[in-house]
């Protein structure tokens, strides 16, 4: 079970990082309005993610297809900074989880968000 100090203390640092990211800020600023709202709901769906706890009740995808602009880039660069992220803040094995669970949540949406000229969705490399 990974704590939740240590859930929030990632999901908090990422997101600082990502609105200071030159690709991801932009996206960020510009569709998340409220985000006393977002940080919260965001633990929880990590905290879901992690422990099967169930609290996060959200659909990720219909939210993310919605983004304009989105591209494979920009899940790199997510992704990027999360495994950075997760690697300086939790444990090597919780960093570890944290990494594969993110690697598959990027395939996951961009298979559901992105086609490229062959239709097939891009792949990214997993490298938890």
């Amino acid at each position: 079970m990974v704590p939740e100090e240590m859930i929030l203390d990632v999901v908090e640092t990422f997101y600082v990082r990502a609105l200071n990211h030159p690709r991801l800020g932009p996206v960020f600023a510009g569709h998340v309005r409220d985000w006393n709202a977002h940080l919260p709901r965001m633990v929880d769906f990590w905290h879901s993610v992690l422990n099967t706890s169930g609290r996060y009740k959200g659909r990720p995808v219909p939210a993310h297809q919605k983004l304009p602009g989105l591209d494979a880039a920009l899940f790199e660069d997510w992704l990027a900074l999360w495994r950075e992220t997760a690697r300086e803040i939790a444990d090597p094995a919780t960093a570890a989880d944290m990494i594969d669970k993110a690697e598959r949540i990027a395939q996951s949406l961009a298979a559901a968000c992105l086609e490229t000229r062959d239709g097939q969705p891009p792949v990214f490399a997993r490298i938890a």
